[in-house]
């Protein structure tokens, strides 16, 4: 089967109001609760998948004050979600809505179960008198595929519709799988397939996150990376060259959405983050070289074709940082074909970024993804100018294969089978953290569930 680079672009890249892990689950718990004649309920369970457990635990939910947890963007979802919306679910979320959830809360009535079994998942079930309404959604962050009232199927809902699995032209699955067929020459070839409505599209998705950079520059959101590096570049401790520029506007728009900005990203595989580290390296850096809007443009659409192709073959969720091999490797090629490099130096500086980054672990999003962004998105930048000097990681080291497909291949080996255990571990460590502090607040006659 063939797609083109339009199915690639529908099924990858999309608009997502805060961090895509606590927006599934509010996305599954509103598409239950439209099943139900009133949004009065007297309880809500939800089971996920490790990673979603993993990414959703620590993450500030936009517009929300502040608030976190995987039980909140439950109720959240429930109370005043509009899955019309898919992963902007939250967009609707009013201060009625937050005192709602926090009142169910408070109760204790949202339960959150972990699954062992991994692969995206999220189970909802709502209780409201005699009514049960449940949602489940798999493999994507927004395919909902099943919706239940009281046991009984929902087969004319248009949220199943709008699930890839029952109502898109392809699945998710066939795409990766073709996905994982192409080599670096192929992939390329797609880029100039890209025509103007592509074209204005990705556009949209640089000022969405350029919206981002700009709100954590004047804010100083998250951890304030991005604002950091704005100030030792003006007190001259800091240069503003290619690299520290897309240091600075990654980072300070991963610092605005994980501090909780209610400002849509415009993701890539799946992931918000993936998003901004995928374009706005390469955004960064046009002010350092001659360009022309349509070279930029399709720089940013090779990026996220890139990251889509590397995240085929790692996995959606995994304990490897998405942001750092696969976004990551998406910005240096696009980097590397904005300032004139050829397939060759594109498969070079591919091959630097993973040799560099391939051993930086998924530790759940929050508002420490910034540093991650920050050093992801300069590696991308110095392994396509090193690639362009020749500077080129051979295949005799380590992971590196004699072609990016090699390459990837050997990092999605990497990804699934190497770092079974270290996904584990990484969970179990977190877990502790979270039992720990629980217990710190019922001592001190607070509650917080994670």
């Amino acid at each position: 089967m063939k797609f083109t680079v339009k199915d690639i672009l529908e099924m990858e890249v999309t608009l997502a109001l805060g961090c895509t892990e606590p927006v599934a689950i509010a996305l599954g718990a509103a598409a239950a609760a439209t099943l139900l004649p009133t949004k009065e309920f007297d309880s809500i369970e939800i089971w996920i998948d490790p990673n979603i457990y993993k990414n959703g635990m620590a993450v500030t939910i936009p517009g929300c004050g502040g608030l976190q947890g995987l039980d909140t963007a439950a109720a959240l979802g429930a109370y005043g979600g509009n899955p019309s919306k898919s992963l902007e679910v939250l967009e609707s979320i009013t201060e009625a809505t937050i005192a709602q959830a926090k009142e169910l809360l408070a109760k204790g009535k949202v339960t959150v179960n972990l699954r062992e079994e991994v692969g995206l998942y999220v189970r909802t079930k709502l209780v409201a008198g005699k009514n049960i309404a449940e949602s489940l959604i798999v493999d994507l962050h927004s395919n909902i595929v099943s919706l239940k009232l009281n046991g009984e199927e929902m087969t004319t809902s248009l949220l199943l519709e709008r699930a890839l699995k029952k109502g898109g032209k392809h699945s998710m699955a066939e795409l990766e799988t073709w996905l994982r067929s192409l080599n670096l020459e192929q992939i390329l070839e797609l880029t100039a397939e890209l025509d103007d409505e592509d074209l204005n599209f990705l556009e949209i998705g640089v000022n969405h996150n350029l919206a981002l950079a700009e709100y954590g520059l004047k804010h100083g959101s998250g951890l304030g990376i991005g604002k950091a590096i704005d100030r030792l570049i003006k007190q001259k401790l800091m240069v503003n060259d290619m690299s520290n520029s897309a240091r600075r506007l990654t980072s300070a728009a991963a610092d605005a959405r994980m501090g909780g900005a209610k400002l849509p990203a415009m993701s890539s595989a799946g992931s918000g983050n993936h998003g901004l580290t995928a374009i706005l390296p390469i955004w960064a850096i046009k002010d350092f070289i001659d360009h022309d809007r349509d070279t930029l443009l399709r720089a940013i659409g090779l990026s996220h074709i890139i990251t889509a192709y590397v995240k085929a073959h790692t996995g959606r969720l995994s304990a490897v940082c998405g942001c750092s091999v696969a976004a990551g490797a998406g910005a240096t090629a696009g980097i590397t074909y904005l300032v004139g490099g050829d397939i060759h130096h594109m498969e070079g500086a591919i091959g630097n970024i993973l040799e560099d980054l391939a051993g930086v672990i998924c530790d759940g999003a929050k508002a420490g993804c910034a540093i991650k962004l920050n050093t992801a998105a300069g590696a991308a930048v110095q392994a396509a100018l090193f690639s362009l000097q020749g500077v080129n990681v051979k295949d005799t080291d380590g992971i590196i294969g004699n072609s990016t497909r090699q390459t990837v291949q050997n990092m999605g080996a990497l990804s699934h089978d190497g770092m079974e255990q270290a996904d584990k571990t990484i969970l179990k460590i977190m877990m502790e953290k979270q039992l720990s502090k629980n217990k710190k607040l019922e001592k001190n006659g607070c509650s917080e569930a994670p």
